[in-house]
């Protein structure tokens, strides 16, 4: 999945692509990199984020989107929390909605999902943007993630989405320490347990700028690239079946090796 981020202030690349015609530049390169799904969101979740109003999230989204209907052979997903916002994506090509507060901002988009069939990405987030790296975080990480997305799993199930539908996302730096995020990629697997396929996105993050940091500075975003090739990898050896990354054409790469380590098929035809 390649992150395109139609915002001003994203914590990787914000104000990049907020013109709507170098946005639609770069979901193409997305795709010719060889991702899989294109993820697109008009609001900033960085830490200390406050949020959007549905209007503006739609202004910058809709046109992209609009604009890149017929044009992209891979689903488009939309990253929101919104109901509002994700009927008009649905309506203008969107074929997947990524909620990052798992139904909590706005159940709706449970009934929105069941009614047009789409499939439904439901993340952990612990407290919300603006507080979650200040509130105390869970003493068991793994135990907090696993009841928080069954949560999100039984409201969307009582609002008749399928469970084919659904897909699970730990929420990597999402109300989490640094060593929490390692810890859930570590027990990858058990969140495996739970049924549903597992997305994980821990590209560029802080976590892995602290693990890199230099003379006491964290790496910045743009030199997470090695540290986010190994988080993909061990996301995939571990179980995921999505990852969310920046770098699309080097990611495909380390996906392609990390399939070949889990599925001998691959490796017949080398």
């Amino acid at each position: 999945m390649g992150v395109l981020n139609v915002t001003p202030d994203s914590f990787s690349d914000g104000g990049q692509f907020l013109d709507a015609t170098r946005a639609i530049e770069h979901a193409l390169a997305i795709e010719s990199a060889g991702a899989d799904v294109l993820d697109i969101g008009g609001e900033s979740t960085r830490p200390g984020s406050s949020g959007t109003p549905a209007e503006e999230e739609l202004a910058r989204v809709l046109p992209v989107l609009q604009r890149l209907r017929g044009r992209l052979k891979i689903p488009i997903s939309i990253d929101t929390q919104k109901f509002e916002v994700a009927e008009a994506a649905v309506d203008a090509g969107a074929q997947m909605i990524n909620d990052i507060s798992g139904l909590r901002c706005d159940p709706r988009v449970a009934e929105l999902a069941a009614r047009r069939s789409v499939p439904l990405i439901l993340m952990h987030l612990r407290g919300e943007p603006r507080t979650m790296q200040k509130a105390g975080f869970a003493h068991d990480v793994l135990r907090d993630v696993t009841k928080g997305l069954r949560q999100s799993v039984s409201v969307a199930l009582k609002a008749g989405v399928a469970k084919s539908q659904i897909i699970l996302d730990p929420g990597i730096g999402f109300g989490k320490s640094f060593a929490q995020n390692y810890e859930l990629l570590e027990k990858l697997t058990q969140l495996g347990k739970l049924g549903y396929p597992l997305l994980v996105g821990s590209s560029r993050k802080g976590f892995l700028g602290a693990t890199l940091a230099r003379a006491g500075k964290p790496a910045p975003p743009e030199y997470r690239i090695w540290g986010t090739a190994a988080t993909v990898t061990a996301s995939i050896l571990h179980g995921a079946h999505i990852v969310r990354v920046h770098e699309a054409a080097e990611m495909v790469e380390v996906a392609r090796v990390a399939d070949c380590v889990i599925n001998p098929s691959l490796r017949r035809h080398l």
